[in-house]
């Protein structure tokens, strides 16, 4: 098996397997929201349903990359996860695809298209490699073979120090992003992978065009750790595993920059009370991964269930604020109560 395609199944195995490695420590929890004894809406009526990109979602929810490759076991990972994605009306986007780049076992794992004609789709490929082997022929390969709506970049410097054959070479790469940004014809989406971005990044990334981010702060899984699984030396991936900025602080710290561009939150986002919050922090949609990876192994319908489940959380949510619709909480911080907000 390829050293890559190796890597990817180790990360399954690890995630799926591993209790240690989704941090969990619930930095949502510590926003409370204003109940509503007397909402004076319709549960029946409350209507979930936004737009990103263009497309059409049954409520804000993108299955966050995951993985991608040539074993059977990814190919039908993937494959579950597109099928869910169209049945229910939510976006997905796809683990890095530089392992098809290099191995054209792995096309399968990424022809997806076929099993989700109208959902709205994002490749992926780890900005480092700019400094590296890739550029813009590959960022355009990638978005090919998936028939993708837009392009993950992902930053992942953490990962990659800890990791054992990680690439580390993360110079001069708001100038390159810049190209891939002016050059692609479909929109780009910079990722963290779970510590966060700054608003110093963020005045990086205008800078180089950038109008989506996905925030990825710390709080779900800590991709420290799992490398930490992976390495002869651990100890540096374990003190590194509670690393970064928590997805709410860095949402709040956004807020100059709302209207600038569009943020996906994810990053220890595990119920549709967490993406509420989410979107009243200023989020546009609103990332989720590990919950869906064992369903995945399993069927689309296993996946399924749980898109269903965070779909009546979510709603459930906006019927006790009083939220009628999507607007009723978007940006909408009235709702928090101040005092606990700490």
């Amino acid at each position: 098996m390829e050293p890559i395609n190796q890597r990817k199944m180790d990360h399954i195995h690890i995630v799926s397997e591993g209790g240690d490695i989704d941090r969990r420590r619930y930095y949502f929890d510590r926003i409370h929201l204003t109940h509503r004894a007397l909402p004076e809406l319709n549960l029946a009526e409350v209507d979930p349903s936004s737009k990103f990109m263009g497309k059409d979602l049954s409520f804000p929810l993108i299955i966050s990359s995951m993985t991608g490759g040539a074993d059977g076991e990814l190919v039908k990972i993937n494959r579950n996860l597109a099928l869910a994605a169209e049945a229910e009306g939510v976006a997905f986007a796809v683990g890095s695809q530089r392992v098809f780049l290099s191995d054209d076992a792995a096309r399968e794992s990424f022809e997806l298209r076929k099993y989700a004609p109208n959902a709205l789709l994002l490749g992926n490929l780890g900005a480092v490699q700019l400094n590296y082997e890739l550029g813009f022929a590959d960022c355009e390969a990638v978005l090919d073979i998936l028939g993708a709506d837009g392009l993950y970049l992902h930053l992942n410097p953490l990962q990659e120090a800890v990791q054992p054959e990680g690439d580390t070479d993360f110079s001069s790469l708001r100038s390159k992003i810049a190209v891939i940004v002016q050059t692609l014809k479909q929109p780009v989406v910079v990722k963290e992978v779970g510590a966060g971005i700054s608003p110093e990044d963020v005045e990086h990334l205008l800078a180089a065009g950038v109008k989506y981010i996905d925030i990825a702060g710390c709080g779900g899984t800590s991709w420290s750790r799992v490398e930490s699984h992976r390495s002869d030396e651990p100890e540096l991936g374990e003190l590194f595993s509670d690393w970064g900025i928590p997805t709410p602080l860095a949402l709040r710290a956004m807020k100059p920059y709302r209207h600038e561009m569009k943020m996906i939150a994810s990053g220890g986002v595990r119920s549709g009370i967490d993406m509420v919050k989410s979107m009243i922090l200023g989020a546009s949609l609103c990332g989720v991964a590990r919950p869906f990876l064992n369903p995945a192994r399993e069927s689309a319908d296993a996946v399924r269930e749980v898109i269903r489940r965070l779909r009546r959380e979510f709603t459930t949510t906006m019927f006790l604020l009083g939220a009628g619709r999507i607007d009723d909480i978007k940006e909408n911080e009235g709702l928090i109560l101040d005092e606990y907000w700490n």
